[in-house]
């Protein structure tokens, strides 16, 4: 080998030498280089791992707050919805007003042209019962002056009237004789119920009517709400059902006249003796007493022209133990009655005598026997109701020799063994009666 070859040998080899030197020295830094890289990368990304948890947590109690914190384009959406709905509903009720104020506007029209066809027409009998029925009312006696002038009114109820009957009862026609009845009589001991009352069914063209008979008159008396209300409605009246329970009757029906108020009924007017106390005495022109003297016997005696010193005295001479008051006036602005039958002599009529309308009336046959009679009417069961001609009728056919007309019309009721016989005819009080001051009860029999 030349010197040349030997000389390029050894610098291959030095090469060599110092190349292995040189990847010897190169692997320590690779080795230590990673783990510096990746100790900072490990510190970077912890910071980074427990950030992510910090953002996230952020994040749901962002969305739990969100709730709380109302959206201000929810409210608004919220707000005009709510205005839409108010609009709406303003609209269908001004819809709805309009629409009931017209019915009610037409409902109107036609009831007064009917009201005039009625009054005005073809059938002079319609338009005479027409203004005798609504004379007897409370609240709409106004109607007649609508249609009729005073001198029509006057002329209506001089053909549909009764003519005054100022006969004093004979108290000697009446021989009470408790527990029996006479031998001609059509009712017989037997007829009774254990309480020795018996409730008849009677029927009429224009009514329907229910009549209780008591055997014993002593047991019928006055029950009243005494002490009365002012006249600033400071105390109801009570219903008859009140007044029955309250005083343990066995029932009973409505009394005398009392001051108009609707509902309210804390005021009688006339007279009023309940067991021999005068608790009213405030005659008025028209006034009739009706009532009870200690034989028990029915009194029906006119105090329309008294002074109450007169009254007063009346009821010790006549010895009154129970009486309430009505009305027996024909005027432009009122058309009542109250005689019926005095000793068995029936008062004259002209034409039906009255209107038709519901009617509670009182009577008593010569044993002493009671009978207390009450109609329906204005519309009750399609009936208008009772005329005087109707009641006339049936207290003759029942016997009775003295009888008088109560008060009636909305006020009509009859209550007996805990339940009304006959209802008030007005809707709203049509399961039971109007709020009454005096009532005619029936105690019960002594064991």
């Amino acid at each position: 080998m030349s010197i040349e070859d030997e000389k390029k040998l050894q610098d291959a080899e030095k090469s060599v030498v110092e190349e292995s030197e040189k990847q010897d020295v190169k692997e320590p830094e690779s080795e230590q280089t990673p783990e510096k890289v990746k100790e900072p990368e490990e510190e970077q990304q912890v910071p980074e791992e427990v950030q992510e948890p910090e953002e996230s947590f952020q994040g749901e109690v962002d969305v739990q707050e969100n709730p709380e914190v109302p959206d201000e384009t929810g409210i608004t959406e919220n707000v005009q919805t709510v205005k839409r709905i108010r609009k709406m509903i303003g609209r269908w009720l001004a819809w709805m007003g309009i629409m009931l104020g017209t019915i009610l506007l037409i409902s109107l029209i036609g009831f007064y042209f009917l009201l005039k066809t009625i009054c005005h027409g073809p059938s002079e009998s319609a338009s005479n019962l027409f203004v005798s029925t609504i004379l007897e009312t409370g609240a709409m006696q106004f109607l007649a002056s609508l249609y009729f002038s005073e001198e029509e009114i006057l002329e209506i109820t001089n053909k549909n009237s009764m003519v005054f009957q100022d006969e004093e009862v004979n108290t000697e026609l009446i021989v009470i004789n408790p527990g029996k009845n006479t031998e001609d009589s059509d009712t017989t001991e037997e007829d009774f119920d254990i309480n020795g009352v018996e409730i008849v069914d009677v029927a009429g063209r224009t009514f329907a009517a229910k009549l209780m008979i008591v055997n014993d008159p002593s047991r019928v008396k006055v029950a009243t709400m005494y002490p009365w209300s002012d006249m600033n409605h400071s105390k109801n009246g009570l219903t008859l059902e009140q007044h029955v329970k309250n005083g343990n009757y066995l029932g009973g029906v409505n009394g005398g006249i009392y001051v108009n108020g609707g509902h309210w009924g804390g005021r009688p007017k006339g007279l009023v003796v309940s067991e021999g106390e005068i608790q009213m005495n405030e005659p008025e022109p028209g006034d009739v007493m009706i009532g009870f003297n200690e034989d028990n016997i029915l009194v029906i005696k006119a105090i329309g022209d008294m002074t109450e010193a007169e009254v007063e005295q009346l009821v010790l001479d006549e010895r009154i133990r129970d009486a309430v008051t009505f009305k027996d006036e024909m005027t432009k602005d009122n058309n009542h009655f109250a005689q019926l039958i005095i000793n068995g002599k029936p008062r004259e009529i002209t034409g039906s005598g009255s209107g038709a309308n519901p009617r509670t009336a009182i009577g008593q046959r010569a044993d002493g026997s009671v009978l207390l009679l009450v109609t329906d009417g204005r519309g009750a069961s399609g009936h208008l109701g009772a005329t005087a001609a109707d009641l006339l009728n049936i207290m003759l056919e029942y016997e009775a020799v003295n009888a008088a007309n109560l008060d009636g019309g909305s006020s009509s009721a009859m209550y007996y063994e805990d339940h009304y016989e006959m209802n008030s005819v007005t809707l709203v009080y049509s399961t039971n009666s109007w709020n009454l001051p005096t009532t005619v009860v029936v105690e019960r029999r002594d064991d």
